[in-house]
């Protein structure tokens, strides 16, 4: 190009005729014109370095290259689209018609790249994109308000899909990026996901106050056989089949005389004065008046807390955040359960 320069004439690349140029650019490592030439988004940079700087050897200063490699860039692009980019104007350079026309389109070009890289760099800092958790509802009121307060004052960009689901979804589409679950120990999260333990949550007798066992340290579960059982699990899922199981292991089945749809409403009949109910302690966290909580002993009925995360996300800040919330609120370190 210096050469190119002192002659004061640039190689015709094609006949000097009358052209439209239509230019199709792909945002890839190169992009595509006429689906057959080439061009390197680094060479329109350069290229478009010199059309604003009238000259080689401003681009390369401006660029911190030296003159002879940012010639080297300019004949190659002219070789790729065969066109005649720039001609000689005193000491300078200034762009043909197809030069102007190509620079107008790799402003456009390059202003999206710019975009594409800040949005890549945003998402490798946890600064924007998404984040869904799904949990279930004793997990949502002990755990979740810490949780999404931390995440939100860390990562203010981060927009989170909250979800309230009391069981794994067998298609993965339908999980979370984050699923709380309660799970056996012969749990497998499936391909793609992996599986942490949180805790291991054992349940309490939730009694209404002036109740004969409320004052005690422990209750065992065959002195509540008689009772009259509020039923706080409406789905029947595994928090309700662990507490089934004790009880059968204890020689009885629990005679529930009401069935409420949630937790909550549970422990507002017990404080009505209805009857008693058996729940995890997480469950139990924010109890209402006139009621007493008294943990449950010979069998102690346990739920295990898993977080069951997809590993495409976990490399983010925001999730690997997420995760390392739930082992806090749970007092666990972060060890990993199963992995496929």
């Amino acid at each position: 190009m210096d050469g190119e320069e002192r002659s004061g004439v640039m190689p015709p690349i094609v006949n000097p005729v009358s052209l439209q140029y239509q230019f199709t650019f792909l945002m890839f490592d190169s992009v595509a014109l006429y689906g057959r030439v080439m061009l390197d988004p680094h060479r329109l940079r350069i290229f478009r370095s010199v059309v604003a700087g009238g000259s080689v050897r401003a681009a390369a200063a401006s660029l911190g290259y030296t003159p002879s490699a940012v010639s080297q860039h300019i004949s190659a692009l002219q070789r790729e689209t065969r066109l005649t980019l720039f001609e000689r104007a005193g000491r300078g350079l200034r762009p043909t018609e197809a030069g102007r026309t190509l620079a107008i389109q790799a402003d456009a070009v390059l202003a999206q790249l710019g975009q594409a890289e800040a949005v890549v760099a945003d998402l490798r800092a946890g600064r924007t994109g998404s984040l869904s958790i799904a949990y279930f509802a004793s997990i949502g009121s002990a755990w979740m308000p810490r949780i999404v307060r931390g995440l939100t004052e860390r990562f203010p960009g981060v927009r989170l899909d909250l979800r309230l689901s009391e069981s794994l979804p067998d298609d993965p589409d339908d999980r979370a990026d984050v699923h709380l679950v309660v799970a056996g120990g012969d749990f497998a999260p499936g391909p793609s996901y992996s599986a942490y333990h949180l805790v291991d949550d054992p349940y309490v007798a939730v009694l209404p106050d002036g109740h004969p066992l409320a004052e005690r340290d422990e209750v065992e579960l065959t002195e509540l056989s008689r009772e009259r059982w509020i039923d706080n699990d409406f789905q029947h899922g595994w928090c309700r089949a662990v507490l089934l199981e004790a009880c059968a292991a204890a020689g009885f089945n629990p005679p529930f005389h009401i069935e409420a749809h949630d937790h909550h409403t549970a422990l507002a009949f017990v404080s009505a004065g209805i009857g008693i109910t058996v729940l995890p302690r997480l469950g139990a966290a924010h109890l209402p008046g006139r009621v007493r909580s008294v943990p449950v002993v010979r069998p102690a009925p346990v739920r295990s807390i898993l977080a069951v995360t997809r590993n495409a996300v976990m490399h983010t800040p925001a999730a690997a955040a997420a995760l390392a919330s739930l082992h806090q609120a749970a007092g666990t370190p972060t060890q990993v359960q199963t992995a496929a």
